[in-house]
């Protein structure tokens, strides 16, 4: 999500992954997939410099979550048949 403004200066928050595309007129129109029009102060190269921002913090945390993940390979991790009751 990632937070503009409308032309009225009220905060307007976006789903960014709703954005299907933007037009430079003399404002910047964010053309949702739904249809419909949002008409914000920022410029295109702003909302763009947003949307990369918050998927960089996305992709950020979960390469930080997936590197804390550890996989046991050992085979400490695995019984063997003998402790399974199996001869």
């Amino acid at each position: 999500m990632i937070q503009l403004t409308r032309l009225n200066s009220q905060p307007l928050i976006v789903n960014s992954d709703l954005i299907k595309f933007i037009e430079k007129a003399p404002d910047t129109v964010l053309t949702l997939v739904t249809g419909e029009k949002v008409v914000v102060r920022e410029t295109s190269d702003e909302v763009l410099d947003k949307i990369i921002g918050f998927r960089r913090s996305i992709l950020s945390g979960l390469a930080a979550e997936s590197s804390n993940v550890s996989i046991d390979t050992s085979a400490a991790g695995h019984s063997s048949g003998a402790e399974a009751g199996v001869e």
